[in-house]
């Protein structure tokens, strides 16, 4: 059994076989990786997949705006430093520090969520594998050590352009939404409540419907659909209903006006499926 098949049967990932290649090439090359693409694709998932299947250990960031530069690198411990001054002993190292030191592959999940100065950090790190920490001195990454990033594009809330600088230091693999036969697939295996087929590609179709209509800034990824299957088994299989449910919190409007959502949520209801309007089974 191929490296791919193995990914795929052990950590439940449907499809991505494209992807997963691309990535396995990166790695196996020694290469950090970002990998781009909208919300629920898979991104986090499918790294913690591959940083398995090297052998090594897995430090995970989760990024935001609030994350400072040393809490990614370290810091030392005040108590202790008050005692005994600047000591090794004393300082706590931060993920990006950890990883380097065990070699092992530091998780940078919304890396373009992060602040600026948090992403220059990274810099020497992923060039020369080399960072320097006042009163503790340079860190030196262990045989081993790996970056792999993701981002989500541009478009979305609370993201930011990374820099020249640091996307050269990188390699992007690029991951879109999956066809309808793969995303029933990985509702049929994430769902909870065995919902039947018929619910299911209900669920998979008005959830792509949010997709392609331009009222939506941000559509729905197949976790809304795993959601709204879910729901519609404990509602006698009415999917409108779950899905005035589901929806809301996983769509964003172009224009956000009273009305707006319920309105566009029941024209999606109608042109995913003629069965949608119909009396609940």
């Amino acid at each position: 059994m191929s490296t791919l098949q193995i990914l795929q049967d052990q950590h439940h990932i449907v499809g991505r076989a494209r992807e997963l290649t691309s990535l396995l090439a990166c790695v196996r090359a020694e290469r950090h990786v970002l990998l781009e693409g909208p919300v629920g694709v898979g991104k986090t998932a499918i790294a913690r997949a591959v940083a398995e299947a090297l052998g090594r250990g897995l430090v995970r960031v989760d990024g935001d705006g609030r994350y400072s530069e040393a809490r990614l690198v370290g810091q030392f411990d005040p108590p202790m430093v008050l005692e005994r001054g600047y000591v090794p002993e004393a300082f706590r190292a931060g993920p990006l520090v950890r990883a380097m030191q065990e070699g092992a592959v530091l998780l940078l999940n919304e890396l373009n969520r992060m602040p600026e100065g948090v992403q220059n950090v990274l810099l020497p790190a992923l060039d020369e594998g080399l960072v320097y920490v006042p009163h503790f001195g340079a860190v030196r990454a262990a045989p081993g050590f790996l970056v792999l990033a993701t981002q989500n594009p541009a478009e979305f809330v609370a993201t930011a352009d990374l820099s020249e600088a640091l996307l050269d230091r990188f390699e992007l693999v690029r991951l879109d939404y999956q066809g309808a036969d793969e995303e029933a697939q990985i509702v049929r295996q994430e769902a909870r409540c065995a919902p039947s087929e018929e619910i299911i590609r209900e669920a998979v179709a008005i959830t792509r419907a949010t997709r392609g209509d331009s009222r939506v800034r941000r559509g729905a990824s197949v976790r809304a659909a795993v959601a709204i299957a879910d729901l519609a088994a404990q509602l006698d299989g009415d999917v409108s209903r779950a899905a005035e449910l589901a929806l809301p919190t996983r769509i964003e409007l172009m224009e956000e006006r009273s009305g707006d959502l319920q309105a566009l949520l029941d024209e999606l209801k109608k042109k995913s499926s003629p069965m949608s309007s119909a009396t609940p089974r």
